[in-house]
């Protein structure tokens, strides 16, 4: 199991906006030149954080502005933003164990509560992490 890129895009991209948000024009093929990918999947990630509410986009060539300040937008938000965990979770169960296997048969009751637990800490770590935490960094190297 892995979390897409999806997610370090979206964090790359709020990044990016808030540091050169005074310098540059923020359009998909600027973010896409520092990210180093195709704007078409810079486009398709804007859109998600806009559905969300983390970025105001202005159509044509007006490019992406923060919706909200990058202290108030946790790792968080982004995975729920980008990232499509369904309500199964973030652990996709295999389809049909044998029901006449004995571990086939329990798989489901031992393992179901397990997964969520994990599930649930790792939202709840990354529910500490603020954007803002990397932009910080990343202006110390400038």
């Amino acid at each position: 199991m892995q979390i897409s890129s999806r997610f370090t895009i979206a964090v790359h991209i709020l990044v990016c906006i808030d540091v050169f948000k005074n310098q540059y024009k923020l359009t998909s093929d600027f973010l896409a030149g520092s990210v180093n990918v195709n704007p078409v999947i810079i486009r398709k990630i804007l859109s998600q954080l806009k559905a969300s509410g983390l970025v105001d986009i202005v159509r044509g060539s007006g490019g992406a502005n923060l919706a909200k300040p990058l202290d108030e937008i946790t790792f968080l938000d982004v995975y729920h933003s980008v990232e499509c965990v369904d309500d199964e979770g973030l652990f996709h169960f295999h389809e049909h164990p044998n029901p006449e296997c004995p571990v086939g048969k329990n798989i489901h009751s031992s393992l179901d509560e397990k997964l969520q637990r994990v599930q649930s800490a790792m939202e709840k770590e990354l529910s500490k992490i603020k954007i803002s935490d990397v932009s910080e960094d990343i202006q110390n190297y400038l």
